[in-house]
């Protein structure tokens, strides 16, 4: 079967645009934690919206790589637009990455393997892994928020690639991203966590 007529070339294309507006969306939250004079907060999230804008990437690439470079493709798929106070959009983003880490992107890889794409398969779910991990810093994020306890916590940290969004806990961190390729250098130390969140 031709790759454009399979359900997995509708899906990266879904997963391309949903990509694009996360990333958006997020930089809209940034805004408003910097008006707010929330710099850490801002640039915590920041990071985020890169991680999503470089998913849009692997999905863009992956449709050139399969399909070749001039397709059009109609999406007829929800998307979510919704905003309210920081404190509110913090928790709509939690919301978000824990439907795309649940349901969407491992929907997506059990498409792609149902239809003998599993390189492809393995991108959603690792995707869908970075995404369940957004989930548990935008949750952390809104309930420090919501009760005072942003800048309080002590807790094990945790090293982000600041690339792609791959994230462990450990003493260093990863000498080569595992997910991207990405140097030790672009690792960010991030967030407190309790470990069995992970």
């Amino acid at each position: 079967m031709e790759f454009t007529k399979t359900r997995t070339f509708y899906n990266l294309a879904r997963g391309f645009a949903g990509e694009c507006q996360a990333g958006m969306r997020y930089q809209l939250i940034v805004k408003a934690a910097m008006q707010q004079g929330y710099e850490v907060l801002a640039d915590t999230i920041r990071t985020i919206a890169k991680n999503e804008t470089n998913h849009a990437k692997v999905f863009f690439e992956a449709i050139q790589q399969y399909a070749g470079s001039q397709n059009e493709v109609h999406i007829d798929a929800n998307f979510p637009f919704h905003a309210g106070t920081l404190e509110e959009n913090l928790n709509f983003a939690a919301i978000d990455e824990r439907d795309e880490a649940e349901v969407l992107y491992p929907e997506f890889a059990r498409i792609a393997k149902e239809e003998g794409f599993e390189q492809l398969a393995l991108k959603f779910e690792k995707v869908a892994m970075v995404e369940g991990n957004h989930r548990i810093i935008f949750e952390y994020l809104y309930e420090a928020f919501k009760d005072g306890s942003l800048y309080k916590a002590e807790r094990p940290m945790l090293w982000i690639c600041g690339e792609c969004g791959y994230m462990h806990t450990a003493n260093e961190a990863w000498n080569i991203c595992p997910l991207c390729g990405a140097s030790q250098g672009q690792a960010e130390l991030h967030l407190p966590f309790k470990k069995e969140n992970l």
